[in-house]
């Protein structure tokens, strides 16, 4: 998993709305990000679809991750997915793009 965060935080923390101009997460102590809360789980549904459709894998996400979440309805109504106030709904293309980039550099 150290793999994933940091490469994670550097191509995505760095450029995050709740980051600093260094890239460093200015969410308080009563926020939690949800990519470093669910980077397990994340990383497993993006290792579990292969697909070159990035709805496939945010149907995956919504599945698998989402429904974890407190701030995610019965319904699949999320206030911080309608606010645009998810970081992980923000930047999941790009996480899904920097956890590929990192398994194909093991491969190499």
């Amino acid at each position: 998993m150290n793999k994933y965060l940091s490469a994670i935080r550097k191509n995505v923390c760095a450029i995050c709305v709740d980051s600093n101009e260094k890239g460093k997460c200015t969410l308080n102590d009563d926020e939690i990000c949800a990519v470093e809360l669910y980077l397990p789980q994340i990383v497993e549904v993006v290792h579990s679809v292969e697909s070159e459709n990035i709805k496939d894998y945010v149907d995956a996400l919504r599945k698998d991750v989402c429904l974890e979440c407190r701030a995610q309805t019965a319904e699949g109504q999320c206030y911080l997915r309608e606010d645009v106030n998810c970081s992980l709904d923000r930047q999941y293309a790009l996480i899904v793009e920097t956890i590929k980039e990192v398994d194909a550099r093991k491969v190499n």
